[in-house]
């Protein structure tokens, strides 16, 4: 293998690595899977987030608790772009964010955005080290998925924020409910 394909091999790798550390992120989030959300940071890792500004820990104990006051959210990952240079990387996100709060009742805001991340390797895996999330935009609305219309839709599966949801069962198996 020649030195100019190892080096694409790296970057490519590296960009990859880089994507999955965004995807865990979303997918610890939404999942509120302490771990997962966890390993998308390095020790020491500092979040600036729509008025937060701290330690990762503190972090995700400050967005599991304004997630555990909605009923529904998901953080959609859009155009994703970064720069390597080495061990060091600078990464730009899009998002769209939903969420649906208990109280009021279905009041569901949308938001748009970027993470705007400085990403270290360490021991061969890229992690944050600092993040800032810029806010583009913000919208509220009211929810048309209520609770009383899923509970009318009983073979509607519905999404859990911890390990009981679908996206954890290994293996997976799709089962249709018996028909009356």
């Amino acid at each position: 293998m020649t030195d100019d394909l190892r080096a694409q091999l790296r970057e490519m790798k590296d960009r990859s690595d880089i994507h999955d550390c965004m995807q865990r992120y979303a997918r610890g989030m939404d999942r509120q899977d302490r771990a997962l959300l966890r390993s998308a940071y390095h020790d020491g890792a500092i979040d600036d987030h729509v008025g937060f500004v701290g330690d990762v820990e503190d972090f995700i104990d400050w967005a599991f608790a304004y997630h555990s006051m909605q009923t529904r959210y998901q953080h959609f990952l859009l155009n994703h772009s970064a720069e390597i240079d080495g061990d060091t990387a600078h990464a730009e996100t899009y998002y769209l964010f939903v969420g649906t709060d208990k109280q009021p009742a279905n009041h569901m805001t949308i938001s748009g955005g970027r993470y705007v991340d400085r990403l270290e390797r360490r021991d061969e895996r890229w992690a944050i080290i600092a993040r800032v999330c810029v806010v583009e935009w913000n919208t509220e609305s009211t929810s048309q998925l209520t609770d009383g219309i899923i509970a009318m839709v009983p073979a509607m599966r519905p999404a859990t924020h911890d390990r009981t949801d679908p996206s954890y069962d290994r293996p997976l198996v799709a089962e249709r409910a018996a028909q009356h």
